[in-house]
C-alpha cells in the first residue's frame, strides 16, 4: 500500500502533538469545499439510479458525454490498465505513484521518464501517461500540446492517458471535452471531485474516453459503484456554475499567495491548489514545520515538499510564522559578499 497525504493521526502520534492542534497542508484539497445541502431521505433509502441526472451534469460541465462515473479516479487508475493489452507505458515522472504501480501490477512494463512530453513521445511506447497539472511537481502542459500529443499517438495506434485531478481551477487547459471523440479517439481523461470541490470523502470521479472502453470498464466495476448520497451531492456540485466561477478566482489568488510565501526557500512551482518546493533542505523544512504542528507532504526521493492551501487567515498567519523561522539559503550576491570578506 502506497503512502498518501492526510496521514494526520500518524503525524500526531510521531510528534506528540494532539490531533486538534495540527494544520494539515499535506493533501492539496480545497479547504473551502462546495457547501453541502441537506439531502432527501430517499437517497439513503433507495439503491443508486443512473437516471438521477449525474451523468448529464458531468457531461455539461466537461463538455463531453463520453464519460463514466467511478468511485473516485482511484478506481479508474486501478482498473484501466487491465483493459488495455499489455505493453510498455511511458510515465512522465515524478507523478502520482498509484499510476505506475497499477500499470505494473497489471503486467505492463514501465518507462519512467522526466517531465518532458516530447521525450515520452519520442520513446514510441504504445501508452503515455501524465498528470496535468502534475502531482507533485506542479508542472503543466497546455491544451494545444496535449491535443498534438494525442493526435501523434493516435496515428501510431497509441493511447494518451491524462489525469486532470487538479485542473478545475484552469479549465481552459483541459482536454476532457475531446476524450473518446473522433478528434481524439484514444485519449483517456480522468477527473475527480476530490480536489477542487473539496469532496474527497464522497469518492466521486469520472473516466472520459471511447464508448467501447467505457463499456468494458462499466462491466468490470459492476453496479452501484457510487452511493446514492454521493451521486446527489456530485450532481448538484457539478451544476453549481456560480460557485465554480467564484472558487476559481479565489483559489488562483490563494495559489499565488502560497507561492509567494515559499519564495526564497528554493525553486517553487505552484498550482491553484498546492505549491511544490524543490530544495536540498526539504526534509529539514518538513520536520521543522511538523515540529510546530504543520503537516506537509515530503517526497524524499525527489527532493520535493508539497504544501496545500491554508483554510483561513489564522492558518495563513500560522504558516507564514512557521516559514519565517526557516533560514533562507544565501543568494548569489550574498555568497559573493561572503567570499569577499574571507
Amino acid at each position: 500500500m502506497l503512502e498518501h497525504g492526510g496521514r494526520l493521526r500518524a503525524a500526531a502520534a510521531h510528534y506528540g502533538i494532539p490531533l486538534a492542534d495540527w494544520l494539515d497542508l499535506s493533501t492539496g484539497i480545497n479547504p473551502s469545499p462546495w457547501p453541502l445541502p441537506a439531502l432527501p431521505a430517499s437517497v439513503w433509502q433507495r439503491l443508486p439510479e443512473e437516471e438521477d441526472g449525474l451523468e448529464a451534469a458531468a457531461a455539461s460541465c466537461y463538455g463531453n458525454a463520453n464519460l463514466l462515473p467511478v468511485a473516485g479516479s482511484q478506481a479508474a487508475i486501478q482498473l484501466l490498465p487491465t483493459l488495455l493489452p499489455r505493453a510498455v507505458i511511458a510515465c512522465l515522472s515524478p507523478l502520482y505513484a498509484e499510476h505506475p504501480q497499477a500499470w505494473q501490477n497489471a503486467g505492463h512494463r514501465l518507462r519512467m521518464l522526466d517531465g518532458k512530453l516530447s521525450r515520452a513521445l519520442a520513446a514510441a511506447t504504445p501508452y503515455v501517461l501524465l498528470c496535468n497539472p502534475n502531482n507533485p511537481t506542479a508542472s503543466r502542459h497546455s491544451r494545444d500540446v496535449l491535443i498534438d500529443a494525442a493526435r501523434r499517438l493516435n496515428q501510431r495506434g497509441g493511447w494518451l492517458i491524462v489525469d486532470e485531478a487538479f485542473i478545475d481551477p484552469t479549465p481552459e487547459d483541459s482536454v476532457a471535452d475531446l476524450a473518446g471523440t473522433a478528434d481524439a479517439p484514444r485519449l483517456i481523461v480522468l477527473r475527480s471531485l476530490g480536489k477542487f470541490f473539496g469532496l474527497a470523502g464522497a469518492r466521486v470521479g469520472f473516466v472520459l474516453g471511447a464508448p467501447d472502453l467505457l463499456h468494458q470498464l462499466r462491466e468490470r466495476i459492476g453496479p452501484w459503484t457510487i452511493s446514492g448520497p454521493a451521486r446527489a451531492v456530485a450532481r448538484m456540485a457539478l451544476a453549481d456554475r456560480d460557485w465554480q466561477l467564484a472558487t476559481r478566482a479565489h483559489l488562483l489568488a490563494a495559489g499565488r499567495r502560497l507561492h509567494g510565501l515559499l519564495a526564497g526557500l528554493g525553486e517553487v512551482r505552484s498550482t491553484a491548489l498546492f505549491a511544490t518546493l524543490r530544495s536540498t533542505e526539504t526534509m529539514n523544512i518538513h520536520q521543522t514545520l511538523a515540529g510546530i504542528g504543520i503537516l506537509t507532504r515530503h517526497f524524499a526521493q525527489h527532493g520535493l515538499l508539497r504544501l496545500g492551501l491554508p483554510g483561513n487567515e489564522g492558518e495563513w498567519h500560522r504558516l507564514s510564522v512557521g516559514l519565517r523561522s526557516i533560514p533562507r539559503p544565501p543568494t548569489d550576491a550574498q555568497q559573493g559578499d561572503s567570499h569577499a570578506d574571507s
